[in-house]
C-alpha cells in the first residue's frame, strides 16, 4: 500500500522521494515497453486516446445499436459469398434476420433502420448461380 505523505514536507518532495525510492529497489526494471518508443508519438494529440484504445482492445463499439446492425447486415452478405454450403448461408442469413424483425418491432435508439429482411431463398439462389458459374470456369 502507499504510504501516505508526512505532514510538513511539500507534496512534490515527498512524490519525488516515492519515484526515486521505487527506481533503487528497480520497481520501473521490467515493464512492457523498456526501451521501445511510444506507439502513438508521432500521432496528432487526441484527449481521447486512451477511451480509444480500450474501446479497440475490448471491441467495443460507439456507434448507434441501428448502425452496427446495418454493418453486420453487410458483413453478413459479405460472408455468404465465402460460405461452404447452402445451411451455413441460411444460418448466417437467418441470424442476422432475427435482429432485422426485432430492431423493426422495437426500434432501437438512434438514426432509422432502413433495413428489411432478408429473401433468404433470394439469396441462396444467387450463391449458387455464383458458385456453379465460377465452378464452370475453373
Amino acid at each position: 500500500m502507499t504510504e501516505r505523505k508526512p505532514p510538513g514536507i511539500s507534496f512534490e518532495t515527498w512524490a519525488d522521494r516515492q519515484i526515486r525510492e521505487a527506481e533503487e529497489r528497480g520497481a520501473f526494471a521490467d515493464l512492457p515497453g523498456k526501451g521501445k518508443p511510444l506507439p502513438s508519438l508521432d500521432k496528432p494529440y487526441d484527449d481521447l486516446w486512451w477511451v480509444r484504445e480500450k474501446m479497440a482492445r475490448e471491441n467495443l463499439s460507439f456507434l448507434p445499436p441501428t448502425l452496427v446492425l446495418r454493418k453486420e447486415a453487410e458483413d453478413a452478405l459479405a460472408a455468404v459469398d465465402e460460405a461452404p454450403s447452402e445451411r451455413v448461408v441460411r444460418e448466417i442469413l437467418s441470424g442476422v434476420n432475427d435482429k432485422i424483425h426485432e430492431a423493426i418491432r422495437r426500434p432501437p435508439p438512434g438514426p432509422p433502420l432502413n433495413l428489411l429482411p432478408f429473401d433468404i431463398d433470394e439469396i441462396v439462389r444467387e450463391w449458387q448461380e455464383r458458385r456453379d458459374g465460377t465452378a464452370d470456369e475453373g
